[in-house]
């Protein structure tokens, strides 16, 4: 099986400016590499990866093409533009003649306004990467469900995987928020042709999680999207908050357990091979 990991950052808080990071993270204020996700990959049979930004400037999304022309086990990367200055249209279709530029993420989950992705000014962006074939990463919580289930409507040939599951508040489980966030994901796979990536579950959850509560939220999206809608992701360095990478990688497997060996190979490849024309 060929493995695809769909979601790894490269952290390089000397050069860029991550305001979701606090300097006092121990785990994630530092720098992250290619040397030190190998050991990783290597040992877990992955055979490429998709980096994505972490920083909102293009000069990231330009570090990380860099190192991706370095890199064969980098497949892809997904990057940023400006969607609030229309002049980055120029920036996009540069960036989109690079061979492994795959699309966009607008860090819409750090924006205040719930709306953001909806106001006028910002469509040119939305229609500019539908144009160009390229993707939209798109990274929010369930509050922005709503708004979510509208841009993808106006923009039907928008390509769109929604990251992280779109970040259900699993340590604060109960009845209310489980179904908000489960009504949202039932409609978001029914009305869109979006897919979705089996990420970052356990960093929602308590320091203190088990597999039992991940499981809900697991069986529900692959109810909801089916294997050939989902790709797994390491969100590596990340996850280190809550678990290093083999663990995340062995709890995927266990909550995908009851998912046939093609199923399982869409998951932890072929959605992500699909889905951003990797080579």
């Amino acid at each position: 099986m060929y493995r695809v990991d769909a979601h790894v950052l490269f952290l390089n808080p000397d050069i860029q400016d991550y305001d979701w990071i606090s300097r006092d993270d121990p785990t994630l204020w530092r720098p992250y590499g290619p040397e030190d996700v190998a050991p990783h990959i290597a040992a877990h049979g992955i055979s490429g990866t998709v980096l994505v930004q972490a920083a909102p400037c293009v000069a990231e999304t330009e570090r990380l093409l860099a190192i991706a022309e370095a890199l064969d086990s980098v497949k892809g990367v997904v990057g940023w533009v400006d969607f609030e200055n229309p002049a980055d249209r120029t920036t996009l279709r540069r960036l989109a003649l690079h061979p492994k530029f795959k699309g966009v993420r607008p860090m819409i989950q750090n924006i205040p306004d719930e709306h953001w992705m909806l106001r006028r000014d910002v469509q040119w962006g939305f229609e500019a990467v539908t144009e160009l074939g390229l993707t939209f990463d798109a990274l929010g919580t369930p509050r922005h469900i709503d708004a979510f289930l509208i841009l993808l409507k106006r923009h039907p040939g928008l390509r769109t995987v929604i990251d992280h599951c779109m970040k259900p508040q699993i340590r604060h489980h109960g009845p209310e928020n489980f179904r908000f966030w489960a009504d949202g994901i039932t409609q978001m796979a029914a009305e869109t042709d979006a897919c979705l990536k089996f990420s970052g579950l356990a960093n929602e959850a308590d320091p203190d999680w088990t597999v039992a509560d991940l499981q809900p939220y697991a069986d529900h999206m692959l109810r909801a999207f089916g294997a050939d809608r989902i790709m797994w992701g390491s969100d590596w360095p990340v996850c280190r908050q809550r678990c290093e990478y083999g663990d995340w990688l062995s709890v995927a497997e266990e909550l995908t357990s009851r998912l046939t060996e093609a199923e399982r190979a869409r998951v932890f490849g072929g959605t992500a091979i699909a889905f951003y024309g990797l080579d």
